[in-house]
């Protein structure tokens, strides 16, 4: 009796395990052996709270004129800041105290897509399990439309920075910002006397450059530079999805509706500490997502 009630129990185990198996129930994340090798252990693909922070990109990663006039100001990062003034990623997934010890900004100002790779090689030093990424503006914002990064160029430089980490670190997480929409900041800056005059000193002028001419050279132009930038986030995103650790922001900060209130006041073109507030919202709003 014993031994038949052992046989039946070891039977119903099988059973169990082959229903479950069918039904898909052992998750979609990845399958490690545990200790001994006797049975599979899943584990999330996707960590919505990772313990480290690095980012790369350009000037708005780097805070650039948020605190002074043409100066980077890190401390208020969207990205890795840990002023008291905003609270940046990083602030929001370990916590002030823990960010400054780690989180690291290798972002630079006037950076461009081809400047990337080289960027994440740096990040990679740290080995940190979260990589923010925001880059592209540069690659658009040129003396002229013929003078901005052609989208199979772009698309080679973002797959080249993700083939670079990815050989350092594996299984590192990767954020991916969209391009903001420049069109917008041309459309909400304008209607500052100052702002104009600032961007006569050579601030993006592929869209920026006689802000109130509205001829059709003019707007002919914008268009083509506000084209161009849809066609790098949709790279972002085509060459993002390849990677199952990497989460594209689908568009968010492209989409988002700012108002001069979140442009610097020295510029009128990087995002003001309340710019760089609102990017860190969008941004972790993707990464602790449970689903892309």
């Amino acid at each position: 009796m014993r031994y038949r009630r052992r046989h039946s129990r070891a039977l119903l185990a099988v059973v169990l395990t082959a229903v479950l198996g069918a039904a898909g129930c052992g998750g979609s994340g990845d399958k490690s052996p545990a200790p001994g090798g006797t049975k599979a252990r899943t584990v999330p693909v996707w960590n919505r709270s990772p313990a480290s922070v690095a980012a790369v990109g350009d000037s708005i990663t780097r805070g650039f004129d948020a605190c002074t006039v043409l100066s980077d100001c890190p401390e208020v990062s969207w990205a890795t800041g840990t002023s008291t003034d905003l609270d940046s990623l990083a602030v929001r997934l370990l916590g002030r105290t823990e960010a400054t010890e780690s989180s690291w900004n290798y972002a630079v100002t006037g950076a461009r897509m081809r400047d990337l790779a080289d960027q994440m090689k740096q990040a990679a030093t740290h080995a940190p399990e979260l990589v923010t990424v925001m880059i592209g503006a540069n690659d658009a914002c040129r003396a002229t439309t013929s003078a901005m990064t052609s989208v199979t160029r772009f698309r080679a430089g973002f797959e080249e920075a993700m083939a670079t980490l990815r050989k350092a670190l594996p299984k590192t997480q990767v954020y991916v910002a969209s391009v903001p929409n420049l069109k917008r900041l041309w459309s909400q800056g304008r209607t500052n006397p100052l702002g104009k005059q600032v961007w006569k000193l050579g601030i993006c002028p592929s869209m920026l450059g006689d802000a109130d001419d509205l001829d059709t050279a003019a707007t002919v132009r914008r268009d083509t530079v506000q084209r161009r930038v849809e066609d790098y986030n949709k790279v972002l995103a085509e060459v993002c999805a390849k990677d199952r650790r990497c989460r594209f922001d689908g568009g968010a900060v492209f989409d988002y509706d700012f108002t001069t209130e979140q442009l610097s006041h020295w510029d009128w073109f990087h995002p003001s500490t309340d710019g760089q507030q609102r990017l860190a919202a969008i941004a972790y709003r993707t990464v602790t997502s449970r689903t892309p």
